[in-house]
């Protein structure tokens, strides 16, 4: 069997990867570098905590690959069980979060749930005026910058042909297979996937299958280094706008924190958003509620990108509903790192079987049809 996957993020390499591994001829297509897209504007949050009920089959898939991925692409890719720690500031959110858990428990994840006075006992410093906080021991965080590329090396190790600066021209479903033009050339094979991330709503339209995607650009920031203090990746569980911080320490002691900022539209042409200054003090009085040592640390970058937003929060992950060979995984809303070696291996399975034991219902394109205005 010959596949094109067309995207060289996280989810495409990963299912070049996979594919490959069950011996299928792949053809990767990347329109700028592997693992610049969406992938690389990510915090690198490894966790299963407050995720859609029915994206947890595929989150538990994915962590298992994540705690072999050392071993499985022959370099480290930073991944560490640190723990995910997610605080609550006020009743509705400590009552949201119990909710969660409750809700969460058949579905394979069971959270801790710490009062005030163990989450300072066990974290201290993290959080001083929380009134309790979930805990899942067994998520952590990875590096975004490293990921794609471990396993797009990998997988052209096992053969894949990896063509980058790549821009897809036009695809055609030539009734046995696909044929796509793009600027380094025509390719062709039996099967194509569209893991292109923001850009996989275009592909899909001109597939015929339109879904009501968004690209925004969300805002991330990294501090000076600092001596290690920190361990676990830390959030907030809030209803309130612009409160939803969240941060991780690196081994090399610098700070990482995202949120409390607005995802900003992006152009697909060139598709890349820039940091807003403006919200970076928003951002800063975030984190400082989760950890206020950081009041006098300087922040030495904030950096954007692009992601892919559908309608419903949800990504499109499944086969085509029209057309044969065809399938899809983009458009995972910002909380896609996590899942990334799992969608990888799931469409990998999906495509070289036509099986799969995740449920994807809920990702399925056709759930978008005669809604797309």
């Amino acid at each position: 069997m010959d596949a094109i996957v067309v995207g060289g993020g996280l989810m495409g390499t990963a299912a070049a990867f996979f594919l490959a591994r069950r011996g299928v001829r792949v053809t990767l297509l990347e329109r700028n570098r592997v693992g610049t897209g969406a992938t690389v504007a990510s915090f690198g949050n490894v966790r299963r905590t407050n995720r859609h009920l029915t994206q947890l089959p595929l989150a538990h898939r994915s962590l298992a690959l994540w705690n072999e991925a050392e071993a499985m692409l022959g370099r480290d890719v930073e991944f560490r069980v640190t723990g995910h720690l997610r605080l609550a500031f006020e009743d509705d959110a400590l009552q949201d979060m119990r909710a969660y858990a409750r809700a969460a428990l058949p579905w394979g994840l069971a959270l801790e749930e710490l009062g005030s006075n163990e989450l300072r006992a066990r974290f201290p410093g993290i959080g001083p005026d929380a009134i309790g906080a979930s805990f899942s021991p067994h998520d952590g965080c990875g590096n975004p910058r490293v990921i794609a590329p471990a396993f797009a090396e990998a997988a052209r190790r096992l053969g894949c042909s990896i063509v980058e600066d790549c821009t897809v021209l036009s695809i055609h479903h030539t009734g046995t297979g696909f044929t796509v033009e793009t600027s380094r050339g025509v390719f062709g094979s039996e099967v194509l996937l569209n893991a292109a991330g923001a850009w996989g709503g275009r592909i899909a339209a001109d597939l015929g299958e339109p879904v009501p995607i968004a690209a925004r650009g969300p805002q991330m920031g990294v501090t000076e280094p600092l001596p290690h203090r920190i361990l676990p990746v830390v959030g907030i569980w809030t209803r309130r706008a612009g409160a939803d911080g969240y941060l991780r320490q690196v081994e090399r002691g610098n700070v990482v924190f995202g949120g409390a900022a607005d995802r900003v539209a992006v152009d697909l042409d060139p598709g890349h958003a820039r940091p807003d200054p403006a919200a970076l003090p928003r951002q800063l009085r975030a984190i400082l509620r989760l950890v206020p040592a950081l009041a006098d640390v300087s922040v030495i970058r904030t950096w954007s990108g692009c992601e892919g937003y559908l309608a419903d929060m949800l990504p499109v992950m499944g086969p085509s509903a029209i057309t044969p060979g065809l399938f899809h995984a983009f458009g995972f809303c910002g909380h896609g790192f996590q899942l990334g070696p799992g969608v990888g291996e799931t469409m990998a399975d999906l495509i070289a079987s036509g099986h799969t034991d995740i449920p994807l219902e809920d990702f399925r394109i056709a759930r978008f049809s005669g809604a797309v205005s």
